[in-house]
């Protein structure tokens, strides 16, 4: 589940200017592609603990919950996205005990939730809902009743939980203090002027505070107003001792602004992220510096090097491992986070895994980490969230610059994650001494001209994308075919068209299409072929001719000079010539625009794809 959390304690009313109902409604609207199945809220006002919530979009329920009707001092808020219990008013979070003077937002799942539940049914106590976060405010009056203060309570309740959580929890006797816990899901801290934050991801509070603290995993602690305590269980032999965090040295300074993080007029995040490309790639590119020396001598003297990633970073970690096979000769394979337990045998001291993900929390990709870690394997992070899961883990940590990526359907983060591994590449290989040093430059020189390039295939093709966008909006299945380097890009743009305008579209190598996929090919049907080098577009030739004697509406993003070669298409992209390292990155532009323009046809909100959330940190 990535749901998202957002809890606020101001030091009085009005110190944030509005109502702390509404603050927190703008807070989880910054959160909302974590999740939007419903929404809800729970604030201690001075009639007592106020709890609103439905199924729904923020959007469409704000008037029904009243957000800027309630204020007071301490408050928490929710966006589900739905694991147990279908999105219903009753599964909405927050959740309550059984006095009404608890509530929590949960993100995570509690594995061992029936047997607790089970446990407390056969205490008496009552439960409203289908959830397992519903036990958490359950535990924590049980032991309440035994006794414990508020916050003793709270930590007795964390110790019985396994599983992943993100915890925030309000109770009416512990006055204007939100407890909090973590264990695999994301939560952060914000340190703002006159009142305090804790959030999934940092945009909920940007607004507010570019001050953050990172909780780390079996953490847990509380917010005041004005003070922030956490505290670890370090486990001695059979018992255990709490020990005190020094936040001090947590403190951290995000770069984002809050303008970041907003639509800046344009209609869909999507739509605003493919255009932030090329800032995003020069922010990336002026942010590695010197900083890859360390990675390109551990992967230079790897047996072999594994690249993990879900989803779009499997896809940048496929065209990494060519990179690296290609440029460095370095044996790399790309292997699904998800399915890297059935490889980590084959991993052992000497190896290397370079670990992808855009938030430094997707699970699988976590999972994967800690387990090569435990075979001695060095793993290399790549990604875009400081001090996250992954990065703190990790050996090494290189990071992109993307800033705040909104929108579901992943864009700038492919970009950027291929632009740093294909600088990785590049460096191994002179480093190795495979290329010289004017060969090196030329890749490197392409490389750091991408934002100009990038921004010049947008301003050029954004038109045409639309065109193309109108025939393809009334097609209910596609292809994307490529070869080498082009077979990655062809991967992400089908999984853009699929995620956000529900058009099925499968990427096959493109020699393997008549071994099987041509059967599917009729006339009108969708072919869209990619090719980043002219020798990837003499090999599709043959292909291309294979679809059109079937009648197939054929589509091509290859480089200039490749027109003679591929003359019959009905759609051409003609991109600039480039190394294949700078091509990779800068090809995938059409795609994205593409399926952007091909959902707004179709009716679709790009920004929330059905079924679909931007951090996927359950297994």
């Amino acid at each position: 589940m990535a749901c998202g959390i957002v809890a606020v304690v101001a030091s009085r009313k009005g110190a944030l200017r509005k109502p702390l109902g509404e603050v927190i409604r703008e807070s989880l609207k910054s959160l909302e592609y974590r999740g939007y199945d419903s929404v809800g809220f729970a604030i201690i006002t001075d009639n007592g603990l106020v709890v609103r919530k439905s199924k729904g979009m923020i959007d469409s329920v704000t008037a029904k919950l009243g957000f800027s009707e309630f204020d007071g001092l301490v408050g928490i808020g929710h966006t589900r996205w739905a694991t147990h219990g279908p999105p219903s008013d009753r599964n909405s979070h927050p959740h309550t005990d059984c006095t009404g003077k608890i509530a929590v937002a949960h993100n995570g799942i509690i594995e061992n939730w029936n047997e607790l539940k089970e446990m407390l049914v056969r205490k008496g106590h009552v439960f409203k809902s289908d959830t397992d976060t519903e036990v958490i405010p359950h535990l924590m009056e049980e032991f309440k009743n035994k006794g414990m203060e508020p916050y003793e309570a709270f930590k007795a309740t964390i110790s019985l939980l396994k599983g992943a959580y993100a915890i925030a929890a309000i109770d009416i006797d512990a006055g204007n203090k939100v407890f909090f816990a973590r264990k695999t899901s994301p939560l952060i801290v914000g340190i703002g002027d006159g009142a305090n934050f804790l959030a999934s991801d940092i945009p909920a509070f940007l607004r507010y505070t570019r001050k953050i603290i990172v909780v780390s995993d079996d953490e847990v602690g509380y917010v005041t107003s004005s003070s922030v305590f956490i505290e670890k269980l370090i486990k001695k032999g059979d018992k255990g001792i709490w020990i005190s965090i020094d936040i001090g040295k947590r403190l951290r300074t995000v770069e984002w602004t809050p303008e970041m993080a907003m639509k800046g007029g344009y209609p869909h995040f999507m739509l605003k992220e493919i255009h932030e490309q090329p800032q995003a790639l020069a922010s990336t590119i002026s942010g590695l510096g010197e900083k890859l020396d360390d990675v390109v001598k551990v992967i230079s003297a790897a047996n072999k090097v594994v690249l993990v990633g879900a989803g779009t970073s499997y896809h940048a970690s496929y065209l990494g491992a060519i990179f690296l096979n290609n440029l460095g000769e370095v044996f790399a394979q790309p292997i699904i986070s998800s399915e890297m337990k059935w490889h980590i045998k084959s991993l052992s001291e000497g190896d290397v895994m370079i670990a992808v993900s855009q938030s430094g929390e997707t699970i699988d990709t976590l999972l994967a980490a800690r387990e090569a870690k435990d075979r001695g394997v060095k793993v290399i992070a790549l990604s875009n969230v400081i001090d996250s899961a992954i990065p703190r883990e990790a050996d090494l940590v290189v990071y992109t610059r993307a800033g705040p990526e909104i929108g579901v359907a992943a864009t700038k983060t492919f970009t950027t994650q291929v632009l740093v591994l294909s600088v990785i590449a590049v460096k191994v290989a002179k480093y190795r001494g495979i290329v010289n040093e004017g060969a090196s430059e030329a890749h490197l020189r392409a490389i750091r001209s991408l934002p100009e390039t990038v921004n010049k295939i947008i301003s050029k093709y954004e038109a045409k994308s639309k065109d193309v966008a109108k025939l393809m909006a009334s097609k209910r299945s596609a292809f994307f075919l490529g070869r080498g380097y082009g077979l990655p890009v062809s991967m992400e743009g089908a999984l853009k068209l699929k995620e956000v305008a529900y058009v099925h579209a499968e990427a096959y190598p493109a020699g393997e299409s008549k071994h099987g996929p041509i059967a599917l090919v009729e006339d009108g049907f969708p072919i869209v072929f990619t090719a980043v080098s002219h020798e990837e577009a003499e090999l599709i030739k043959s292909n291309v001719e294979e679809m059109r004697a079937r009648y197939a509406w054929t589509i091509a993003v290859t480089p200039k000079g490749d027109e003679g070669h591929l003359k019959n298409v009905e759609e051409r992209f003609t991109m600039p010539e480039l190394p294949v390292t700078a091509a990779s990155v800068a090809y995938v532009v059409p795609h994205q625009l593409i399926a952007y323009y091909t959902s707004i046809i179709r009716g679709y909100d790009p920004d929330k794809p059905r079924n679909l959330a931007k951090t996927v940190t359950v297994v």
